[in-house]
C-alpha cells in the first residue's frame, strides 16, 4: 500500500490560494435525450448562475468532443453561451477526447488564477445517442491513434480488453478480481437521481456476464449516453454561502499531463505515466499527499482504467490496485470511496460532460449535499481526475472544502 504520510508536505492547505467553485447544474444522464445539445448546454448554464445568484460571467469554457461528428455543430461556446443569457462573453470549446471536461475545468481554473477573470463558467456537454451505433464507435476512436488504432479497426473496447489481458498476465490476476469497481458504481448509481443506471449488481452477476472483448466484460464498460453539467468558478467565495449554512470549497491543485496516444509506443502502460505525472503536480500545487485524499473520482470508463490510476495516483503498489475494490475500501464507508455517484460506469459516461459531472459531484460531497451518497466520514479533501483516450490525457483537480 503506497498512501503513506508525507511529512514533507504542508498541512495547511485548508487555508491554501485557489479558485472557489460557487454554483453547480447538471441533467440526468440519459440513454437518448430529446433535447438539443445547444438546449442541453444552456439549461445546466443557467442552472449554475442561479445556484450561484449571479447574471454575471466573464467566460464560459465548453468541454465537448464530438459534437462537430454527431451533431454537426461546432462552435459550441457562442452558442451555448448566447442561449444562456451570456452574450458577447468570451466561450470556447475545449477538446481532450474523454478529458474534454476536466480541460474546460482547467481552462476556467487558470483563466482566474492568471487573473484574467473573476467569475467562469465551465460547462460538459455531449449528445451521444445517434441512429447508427458504428459511426458512434467509429468517431469515440478518434481519440486513438487512427494510423496505429483507430484506422486499423481498433475501437476503446478492445484496445481496453488489451490492457486488462497485459495486467492479468503482468501480475497473474484473474478477470472476476476487478467485478468489485462495477458492482460499486451500480449500488452508488442506484441512489442517485440523475445517474443513468438504477440497478445493483453482485459479483456473481459480474461473474456470469457477457464478454464483449478478450476478458473484458460488459459490466467492465461505460455506457453510450447523453448528458450536461455546470460550475461557476470564482475568484471570491460565495457570499451567500453562509446565509444557506454551505461550507466554501475551493479548486487548490490542477494539473494536466499526457503520455503517448498509441499503447504501443508507451514504455509500460501499465504504469500510467501520464496519470502519475499529472497526480504529482497536482498534489505539489495543493500541498498534499494521497494520504489526505478522503475521496477519488477517479475516471472508471473501464475498471482496468480505475485499477492502473489507483496504482499511478499512489494509492495502492503496482499490480494491486484491484485489491482496493476487491477488499472493498473504495465503497461509500470504505477508506478510499470512488465513483461515489456511479461513476462513468453506471451514473454515465456523456464523454465531454464527464469531468464536470466529477465537479459537480465533489462539490456535493465537500458541501455535504450528497444525500444518499455522501460517504461516511466528513469529507474535506476531494481528487478528480478526467482521463482521455487509453490513459494519453489526464487532468487532476484537488478540491477542498474550508
Amino acid at each position: 500500500m503506497r498512501r503513506q504520510k508525507n511529512n514533507k508536505m504542508k498541512k495547511d492547505f485548508f487555508s491554501a490560494a485557489g479558485v472557489y467553485i460557487t454554483g453547480y447544474g447538471q441533467l440526468k444522464i440519459e440513454k437518448k435525450t430529446s433535447l438539443s445539445i445547444r438546449e442541453m448546454g444552456a439549461t445546466v448554464i443557467k442552472s449554475a448562475l442561479k445556484d450561484a445568484q449571479t447574471e454575471h460571467a466573464d467566460a464560459v469554457f465548453i468541454g465537448n468532443m464530438l459534437s462537430g461528428m454527431l451533431s454537426n455543430q461546432q462552435q459550441l461556446g457562442p452558442l451555448l453561451a448566447s442561449k444562456a443569457g451570456l452574450y458577447g462573453v468570451e466561450a470556447l470549446t475545449i477538446e481532450a477526447a474523454c478529458a474534454s471536461g476536466g480541460a474546460a475545468l482547467r481552462a476556467g481554473v487558470m483563466s482566474i488564477l492568471s487573473g484574467m477573470a473573476d467569475t467562469v463558467v465551465v460547462c460538459g456537454v455531449e449528445k451521444m445517442s445517434h441512429d447508427d451505433k458504428d459511426f458512434v464507435t467509429k468517431c469515440i476512436a478518434t481519440a486513438s491513434d487512427w494510423e496505429t488504432e483507430g484506422g486499423m479497426g481498433e475501437t476503446f473496447v478492445t484496445l481496453n480488453a488489451q490492457l486488462m489481458k497485459m495486467y492479468m498476465d503482468e501480475y497473474r490476476v484473474a478477470s472476476e478480481s476487478f467485478g468489485m469497481f462495477g458492482v460499486n458504481a451500480h449500488r452508488n448509481a442506484n441512489k442517485n437521481p440523475n445517474a443513468l443506471f438504477h440497478k445493483e449488481i453482485s459479483l456473481e452477476d459480474y461473474a456470469v456476464s457477457k464478454t464483449i472483448s478478450g476478458p473484458l466484460r460488459i459490466y467492465d464498460a461505460s455506457p453510450v449516453c447523453d448528458g450536461a453539467a455546470a460550475i461557476v468558478l470564482s475568484r471570491f467565495p460565495n457570499p451567500a454561502a453562509k446565509g444557506r449554512n454551505i461550507r466554501q470549497v475551493k479548486i487548490t491543485g490542477s494539473s494536466a499531463a499526457t503520455e503517448f496516444v498509441g499503447i504501443k509506443d508507451r514504455r509500460n502502460p501499465l504504469m500510467a505515466d501520464g496519470v502519475y505525472r499529472s497526480g504529482q503536480k497536482a498534489y505539489r500545487m495543493a500541498g498534499i499527499s494521497p494520504a489526505d485524499v478522503d475521496f477519488f473520482e477517479l475516471h472508471d470508463a473501464y475498471s482496468i482504467i480505475s485499477t492502473i490510476s489507483l496504482e499511478a495516483m499512489g494509492f495502492a503498489n503496482y499490480g494491486e490496485g484491484w485489491k482496493l475494490a476487491a477488499e472493498g475500501d473504495i465503497l461509500i464507508g470504505g477508506k478510499l470511496p470512488v465513483s461515489t455517484f456511479g461513476g462513468l460506469k453506471a451514473r454515465g459516461h456523456a464523454i465531454g460532460a464527464t469531468g464536470v459531472y466529477q465537479a459537480v459531484e465533489s462539490y456535493l460531497q465537500l458541501t455535504d449535499r450528497a444525500v444518499d451518497n455522501q460517504i461516511k466520514k466528513e469529507a474535506r479533501v476531494g481528487l478528480i481526475q478526467n482521463i482521455g483516450g487509453t490513459a494519453s490525457t489526464a487532468v487532476t483537480h484537488v478540491m477542498v472544502a474550508e
